[in-house]
């Protein structure tokens, strides 16, 4: 079943001013100060700033985020602290969240914060239901924000938390963010010598935490309320959930040595290679990246203009989720590589998606009315719209996407190196021959057995050819050809917008417009040719009528890559298989796995809409940070997944 969509917090106020909530018939924070009781309750009450002291990462985790304050009070304390941890992680769920328009109007009362709160709107995220990253302060701080029913976010969520926030409305209004359930997810989520912190003192709040696992104590509360709780992780809870720790995997998160090595073997380096190479060097890792080409994206992210959109479905099912998860995380990740100094050649100018027919149009109101997203992410134009978005007629409506657009490919791996490119160590024209493990790690070896490089983790990244070394009844990853054709254009031709329907065409691009693309399934013929192109054009044609005349296939030039494809459709992330066979029901977390031995691969013909976020997914696992996205789509993405049912059948690209 779909999330149910999100109804925005409304703002409304108190006689006294206090921000009130007319959903739950309560205040988001006490008449005596929002800041006083954040500081108070929640910062004192779990030991901080003096706790994150001495830690590389501390994580904070909260039951409502509300207007934001607890967090921006957080965010403040560590900035101001000498001794602050190295970086910050505040995970939190909102349920009614308030737009940016809103928490500007809202923080304007503490002026103190208003550098932070600027920085937080300026990546305050689409209302869409899930979870949303954002990187702040020059990524040491991160805000994960989980959009919807705390309840579901909390069984959700993958991560360690150090201390608890436990800031829902009252008790008597809200019970749900108080109930036996959530007080056990809590215990579930505690970091060993988790703490918390709470202004309710309800009897039936303590019984509920004391239950799950908490020793409490009654403490002087802030303003009006005589006490307030706080609470420490009994010690055999404790050592419960240190040893739940494990292997690393997508289940739950490694306990992280202080000591550990933090030096990766990365082959590949396409969208997916250089995506996780600046993903773990943000995080201070060393990166050997190896690739049979002389520079980055010469192999199948290397065409002049690919898609960043999303697919959304009327049940929001995973693929909806997860293209969704990486078109938000994809834009913002480019914001900031833009902000940082690096060029990525890119535009939001938006993508209209057309309708094959009468009764598809249809399903794709059905789609937009049941998700109810927010307008300038998705919704629904007529044909007379669709006309006017193109600058060109078209005979059926179709989705618009406003705030996605086309990405050049190359552009983006070469910023993702340039980011860090002090901790990233490339090996271009190196063909990889053979893999190594031993004590020390992994060694990658040339086709002569020269060593090229080696590292304590191994990561393949390498399209199709990862077939070469790892075999397909562990990874079943196929290969489809893709040829693109490119059109010449000059600037202001039509379309003005990526169009898409059976394929896409980018607006115009260096002098052209892209278009495809074809998929054809093991055909290893590398060289372009004419029946493609031709049927690229009568696909562009089908979309954009006419568009086309005057142009033959002899007249466009165009490009081929393979890209490797998944059953499912969805991509491969995390820990290799070692077990070729296990039984059906095993649970993913059992599955054995090759040492230290991880993948990126199955991106097929979203490369763009995966990369981002995969590599955001699995630098975060093999760093122990709380993961980006929920926990029953980090199994969906899981490379053993393939072990517990029977391969399908190839599917198509759309």
């Amino acid at each position: 079943m779909a999330a149910q969509p999100l109804v925005p917090a409304r703002l409304a106020f108190t006689e006294d001013g206090t921000p009130w909530s007319d959903t739950f018939g309560d205040v988001y924070h006490s008449a005596d100060g929002g800041l006083g009781q954040a500081n108070h309750v929640f910062l004192a009450g779990n030991g901080l700033p003096q706790r994150w002291r001495g830690h590389e990462r501390f994580v904070v985790l909260e039951t409502g985020f509300g207007l934001g304050l607890n967090f921006l009070a957080t965010w403040a304390s560590w900035r101001d602290d000498p001794e602050r941890c190295g970086r910050l992680h505040f995970v939190s769920c909102e349920r009614h969240p308030f737009t940016a328009d809103d928490l500007a109007h809202l923080h304007r009362r503490w002026p103190q914060f208003a550098e932070l709160s600027a920085a937080l709107r300026a990546q305050w995220p689409v209302l869409a239901p899930g979870l949303h990253r954002l990187h702040l302060d020059d990524e040491r701080v991160t805000l994960t924000l989980y959009l919807g029913d705390a309840r579901e976010g909390l069984v959700q969520l993958v991560a360690r938390a150090d201390a608890f926030y436990l800031d829902g409305f009252s008790p008597a209004r809200n019970p749900e963010l108080w109930s036996p359930q959530l007080c056990r997810l809590l215990a579930r989520l505690a970091a060993p010598d988790a703490t918390l912190a709470t202004w309710s003192v309800a009897g039936a709040v303590r019984r509920h935490l004391r239950d799950a696992g908490f020793e409490l104590t009654k403490t002087p509360g802030f303003g009006g309320k005589r006490q307030m709780l706080r609470g420490r992780l009994r010690g055999a809870e404790t050592a419960a959930v240190r040893s739940a720790g494990g292997r690393p995997d997508t289940a739950s998160l490694p306990e992280i040595p202080a000591a550990a090595p933090r030096h990766a073997l990365i082959v590949g380096a396409g969208l997916a290679g250089c995506a996780l190479a600046e993903r773990l060097a943000a995080r201070g890792w060393s990166i050997e990246l190896i690739d049979a080409a002389a520079a980055p994206a010469r192999g199948a992210s290397g065409n002049l203009a690919g898609v960043l959109r999303p697919l959304p479905s009327v049940d929001d099912n995973r693929m909806s989720r997860l293209t969704r998860a990486g078109t938000l995380y994809g834009w913002r990740h480019i914001t900031r590589l833009r902000a940082a100094g690096e060029a990525v050649k890119a535009e939001a100018c938006g993508v209209l998606h057309l309708a094959r027919d009468d009764a598809q149009a249809a399903k794709m109101g059905a789609v937009v009315e049941r998700l109810a997203l927010p307008p300038g992410h998705l919704r629904y134009v007529d044909a007379d719209e669709a006309s006017t978005l193109a600058g060109w007629p078209v005979p059926i409506g179709g989705w618009w996407f406003g705030d996605s657009g086309w990405v050049h490919p190359p552009s983006l791996c070469a910023a993702n190196l340039a980011r860090h490119g002090d901790r990233v160590r490339p090996h271009f024209d190196r063909k990889l021959g053979a893999l190594q493990h031993d004590d020390n790690g992994w060694c990658a070896v040339d086709e002569q057995g020269v060593k090229i490089a080696g590292a304590a983790v191994l990561v393949l990244a390498i399209g199709t050819a990862v077939r070469d070394f790892v075999p397909a009844r562990l990874l079943p990853v196929g290969s489809a050809r893709g040829q693109v054709s490119l059109l010449p254009a000059t600037p202001g031709d039509a379309p003005r917008v990526v169009v898409c329907r059976g394929g896409y065409v980018s607006p115009e691009v260096d002098g052209q417009h892209c278009t495809g693309a074809s998929f054809d399934s093991d055909d290893e013929d590398a060289a372009p040719r004419l029946g493609d192109h031709a049927a690229n054009l009568a696909r562009l044609d089908a979309m954009l009528p006419g568009i086309t005349a005057g142009l033959a296939p002899a007249d466009v030039g165009g490009r081929v890559g393979f890209r490797p494809t998944s059953p499912d459709r969805l991509p491969m992330v995390g820990a290799l298989p070692a077990a070729s066979a296990v039984a059906p029901a095993t649970p993913l977390a059992a599955i054995p796995r090759q040492p230290d031995a991880w993948v990126l691969s199955g991106y097929g013909a979203r490369g763009l809409v995966w990369s981002e976020i995969a590599a955001e997914l699995l630098a975060s696992v093999l760093d122990g940070d709380p993961l980006p996205l929920e926990r029953d789509l980090c199994e969906a993405l899981d490379p053993a997944r393939f072990l517990l049912r029977p391969p399908r059948a190839p599917q198509s690209a759309d």
